[in-house]
């Protein structure tokens, strides 16, 4: 087995990260230069499977905002339904993509020797924090979005006390018809947590998994509908999406498991056959600026930038033990684990 790669962050990481000399914006100049060039485009296209909706348009405006006379259009759907997309339009010949956002890091390993991906690297590129740095040497995509999947509950049908704690206590059969996941073939969130645990528990995890009959949805996000609805009771679940729901009075809660919450690392890319390149270049350093950052975090989901504190009801991710797969991993396991979820758990 490939080796995996497990992170926990401490809060020296964190501290050097605040005091990196490599962590800075964008000077004026480059910023006004940038600007210049794609006011004339007049629009940039986002195709985007990063965060919900809300935030999604969110970010877009706020680019729409801070740069008068550039649209951006944003075009929000699940992973594997923007890679679709996007793979159609590049074999009819459509440029309509100029960013590509995708939560699954294996769409960017398949489309790179492709070479369709335009290698550029954004001032802001500079002031990422550490650990979402450097994901492509060759500089094609960039980490712009990261989350974590936790051990969700409502907190009307469940004491905090008695959520479970870590992964295998999603087996124990008293949660019995009262799980909640998303698919996999749906989902970058949902198919690299289904290729992590593969790797920590091995397929047997999914068969006792579905021994409890849990509700599959689509995206990871459908799991906080399932839990507000108080049809289910626990999930596996996005942080970000729970603790916004949270806030807005339902009553959920979030668990980070003792054996790891998984991280998600999400990238975007320009299009090498962007029609609106100047346009493409900008966003996409405005998606690793603070102020995207700062977009971020009211919306519950961290920063990848230094200097932001975390989300409301978030524990800073210096404090919380991490997991994820190698890119590898998630490139060879995701359609592996989606042909099985679906021997598994059906279609």
């Amino acid at each position: 087995m490939k080796r995996r790669t497990f992170l926990k962050g401490t809060a020296a990481a964190s501290a050097a990260a605040a005091l990196a000399p490599w962590a800075r914006r964008a000077s004026a100049a480059e910023e006004a230069e940038l600007y210049a060039a794609a006011k004339g485009e007049g629009q940039v296209t986002w195709y985007t499977a990063h965060f919900d909706t809300q935030t999604a348009e969110s970010i877009g405006n706020a680019f729409a905002t801070r740069y008068p006379g550039i649209r951006a259009n944003v075009v929000r759907t699940t992973a594997q339904v923007a890679f679709q997309r996007l793979s159609q339009d590049l074999k009819t010949g459509i440029a309509e993509c100029d960013v590509f956002s995708s939560t699954d890091l294996g769409h960017y390993v398949r489309l790179k020797p492709m070479d369709v991906f335009l290698k550029y690297t954004a001032p802001n590129a500079a002031q990422l924090l550490p650990q979402f740095k450097d994901i492509d040497p060759d500089g094609g995509y960039f980490i712009t979005s990261a989350g974590l999947i936790c051990i969700t509950y409502n907190k009307d049908k469940v004491k905090e006390s008695e959520a479970p704690k870590n992964w295998p206590d999603l087996l124990d059969p008293k949660w019995k018809d009262q799980i909640s996941v998303g698919h996999p073939g749906f989902s970058g969130y949902v198919g690299t947590w289904v290729v992590e645990m593969r790797n920590l528990y091995g397929w047997d995890y999914f068969e006792k998994l579905r021994a409890n009959e849990p509700q599959v949805g689509r995206s990871i996000n459908d799991t906080v509908t399932m839990l507000n609805s108080g049809e289910r009771s626990v999930a596996a679940g996005p942080e970000a999406t729970t603790l916004e729901s949270a806030a807005r009075g339902n009553p959920l809660g979030v668990i980070y498991p003792g054996d790891g919450a998984l991280l998600m690392v999400s990238p975007s890319a320009v299009m090498k056959n962007s029609r609106r390149l100047n346009a493409a270049r900008l966003f996409m350093n405005f998606l690793m600026s603070r102020d995207a950052s700062e977009i971020l975090v009211r919306n519950f989901s961290p920063a990848v930038v230094p200097g932001v504190g975390p989300a409301p009801g978030a524990k800073p991710l210096a404090e919380v033990k991490t997991i994820r797969p190698t890119a590898e991993e998630i490139t060879e396991g995701i359609p592996e684990v989606i042909k099985r979820w679906r021997d598994t758990f059906g279609a």
